[in-house]
């Protein structure tokens, strides 16, 4: 789950979230943290690595972009986990339900 450990980073996230209205150079990125360039360059690294995000060279500049890839192992997880505890709530209010009608028939 590569993707998922990649944006359990809130720095990671928050570089996410520039992408999310457009590609952006590295250096588009960097302005807007408080953290050096290198920091930034492991941060994207891991971020291509899960493929979250994807580059392009356009001259000397890296450009940075959403990869669906990722995303969609992440959202495949949550699908998963999703049924897992959709399941196991509807299990439950049937048995509240359920437990309603009794206290309801007992109490007359």
């Amino acid at each position: 789950m590569l993707a998922l450990d990649a944006v359990g980073d809130p720095t990671r996230r928050k570089i996410l979230e520039t992408l999310f209205d457009g590609e952006k150079s590295s250096g588009e990125i960097v302005s807007r943290f408080n953290i050096s360039a290198a920091a930034i360059s492991q941060h994207l690294k891991v971020l291509r690595e899960a493929n979250l995000i994807q580059v392009r060279v356009e001259g000397q500049k890296r450009i940075h972009s959403l990869d669906y890839t990722g995303w969609r192992e992440i959202q495949d997880w949550l699908d998963l986990a999703k049924r897992f505890w959709e399941g196991r709530l509807n299990a439950l209010e049937r048995e509240l339900k359920a437990n309603q009608r009794r206290k309801e028939r007992d109490s007359k």
